[in-house]
Order: structure tokens, then C-alpha cells, then sequence
């Protein structure tokens, strides 16, 4: 979640309300989620001409960490203020498929306490970034199983996002957004909003602790360049970093910087991914933004809603985008990372 639904979130009352999911017959199509703005002609290669972003379900607090599940062909996705995980297929629609997903404790408590983003390991796992309980866990018989919690003996703030590399090891993000203070949250242990990485054999290294709210995370499709968002208002920008041979990062560099258009559009530079060319689709400030690997904005699907995340599913070729209280869908020309 990042900092300008933090904001909102502190005026509003939390409403879950009816969760249609449009799935009864498509034939009479689906409502449309914003618009598709084409500002490159390189665009049009990765997007059809007639191409639209379709609205598949509403109805959720703050809808997060979108994942495909080849194995239910199905769409996995949080809702971070309602602590579940909900499951999507064509056709059936919504159902409830994990509660609690990401706080397992017995006191009663608000803000954020659910999954963020969720993953899937090279077995087809579940791995889940849980706010409320402060680590990153896997999903293993109805059962969470810690992979990381602690760093140099202290606790974690709120895993927010997470990537694997093709050797098995994760790199995640851990921003205090699961904080009920954040930033100022006496339980916060740790003086710094990292990005980790947790290699196969169990060993946590923390990567850079220079971001403000690190939050999003993608690899380059030749995993040697590793892209990070920043939902800082103030530094509104998505980083680029080197991946060393060992797998720790070098120096980064602003990839694409956005803090112009925070007062003007909804949302924060927030979840990413990366297709099979190396063309990121971040949401941040008006929508998901589609760059090419050298940093050129190309277009953008303004979705008109403060824009979570975005993830590939079905045959690869479909990106799925959680918009605040809704779920898109929209057919490419290009596939995911990935599939």
C-alpha cells in the first residue's frame, strides 16, 4: 500500500461492500476500468489497437499483490485491510481462498495487518509478504512457514513485495506501511525501510537501506538489473540497481522519477512488473505506466483509482491490475517474465 491510500485511509470509514465479479455472462461484456493512454508508437506493439482494461471485480477495501496460480488457473490477490486472500476464475468469480492471510494474532487491531504482495516459488508455493505478522512466509498445507522474519536480531517491519531470481533467491521490500504508526511505530524495530535479499540457503542480506518506502520490485528478464519503487511523495521516483554476480546490487540510478505528478494524479510509484522485453508496467500516479527498458514512457492504462500492482496471468500473455477497491484485466501482444 502506499503512503496517498495511507492518507486516504485515515478520513474514510472502511466499507466492504457486495463483490461482484462479472462473471455470469461475458458475452454482454464487462465494464471498462479507465482508459488506455498510447504516448509512443512502441506501444501499439505491446498493446492492441482495440484493447481495453476490463473490470472482472469490485468491492475490496484495498485490493493488492496480484499472482496467477497455474496449477487452479486462477488470479490470487490480497486485500491488506481485510487480512484475506481472495481467488478469481473466469467464469465462477470470487471466492475466499485464505483467511487470515498475512495477521494471525488474537488481539483485535486495525490499519494494514493482511498479505501485500504475494509470489510464487519455482514449486508452485504460495509465498505471501504478511504485513501484520512482520515476515515473509510460504503457504505449505494450510499452514504459514517462516522463510524470513528477523534482521541482525530484529524484527522486520511489513515485507510489501517480493521477486524471485531464476537460483531460487527472493528480493523483497519492507517498508513500515504494516505499522499502525508506520514510521513512528514504537514497535518498529529497525531504523531503516530496507530491500532484502533472502537467498535459498535461509541467509538474509539487506541490500540497500537507502530508499525511503521501498515498495515494489521486478527483476530485468536478464535478471541483471533490479528495479525498486520508492511511495515517497516527497521522492516519488522507481530505482534501477545492478545485480552483482553473488546477487547483491551496486550503485543505483533513478530509472524514471514521477514526484511531478503526485499532486495532480492518484497514487504512488507502487508494484511492478517486467515483460519478456524488459518493459516495465509500474503503477504509481495515474495508473500503470509501461516504460521501455531505456526509461522511455510509453503509455499508461489510467485507471482513474489510486493503482496497487499489476501481474501476469492466464497464458502469460494477460496483465492483471488491482485498482483500490477493484480488479482489471487486459489482453497484450507481449507475455510476462516469466511464462
Amino acid at each position: 500500500m502506499n503512503l496517498s491510500r495511507r492518507l486516504f485511509l485515515t478520513i474514510a470509514p472502511t466499507l466492504l461492500v457486495a463483490l461482484p465479479s462479472y462473471a455470469a455472462d461475458e458475452a454482454k461484456g464487462r465494464p471498462t476500468l479507465g482508459t488506455i493512454e498510447r504516448l509512443d508508437p512502441r506501444f501499439d506493439a505491446i498493446v492492441p489497437k482495440d484493447a481495453r482494461v476490463e473490470r472482472i471485480a469490485e468491492g475490496y477495501d484495498w485490493s493488492e499483490g496480484p499472482v496467477w496460480d497455474k496449477a487452479s488457473q486462477s488470479l490470487l490477490f490480497s486485500d491488506v485491510p481485510m487480512n484475506t486472500v481472495f481467488q478469481w476464475k473466469d467464469g465462477k468469480g470470487v471466492s475466499v481462498f485464505l483467511k487470515p492471510s498475512g495477521y494471525t494474532g488474537d488481539a483485535p487491531r486495525g490499519g494494514e495487518p493482511g498479505s501485500n504482495g504475494l509470489v510464487m516459488d519455482a514449486q508452485g508455493r504460495l509465498v505471501l509478504c504478511q504485513h501484520g505478522d512482520r515476515r515473509v512466509a510460504r503457504l505449505e498445507g494450510g499452514k504459514f512457514v517462516t522463510l524470513a522474519d528477523k534482521y541482525e536480531g530484529k524484527r522486520l517491519n511489513s515485507p510489501n513485495d517480493g521477486v524471485y531470481h531464476s537460483n531460487g533467491d527472493l528480493y523483497f521490500t519492507d517498508p513500515p506501511y504494516g505499522l499502525l504508526k508506520a514510521n513512528d511505530d514504537p514497535k518498529k524495530e529497525l531504523p531503516f525501510n530496507g530491500v532484502y535479499r533472502l537467498a535459498k540457503s535461509g541467509e538474509l542480506t539487506l541490500l540497500t537501506k537507502e530508499m525511503t518506502y521501498p515498495n515494489g520490485i521486478a527483476l530485468s528478464p536478464d535478471e541483471k538489473t533490479l528495479y525498486v519503487a520508492n511511495s515517497d511523495p516527497k521522492k516519488a521516483i522507481w530505482m534501477a540497481f545492478p545485480v552483482k554476480d553473488d546477487g547483491t546490487i551496486g550503485a543505483g540510478k533513478v530509472f524514471f522519477d514521477t514526484t511531478p505528478w503526485v499532486k495532480t494524479r492518484k497514487g504512488l510509484p507502487d508494484g511492478l512488473k517486467v515483460d519478456s522485453k524488459g518493459n516495465l508496467f509500474a503503477t504509481g500516479p495515474g495508473g500503470v505506466h509501461v516504460f521501455s527498458p531505456e526509461g522511455n514512457h510509453l503509455g499508461t492504462f489510467a485507471t482513474g483509482e489510486a493503482t496497487a500492482n499489476c501481474g501476469w496471468g492466464e497464458d502469460g500473455s494477460t496483465l492483471f491490475i488491482t485498482a483500490d477497491m477493484s480488479i482489471g484485466r487486459v489482453r497484450l501482444n507481449t507475455k510476462g517474465k516469466g511464462f
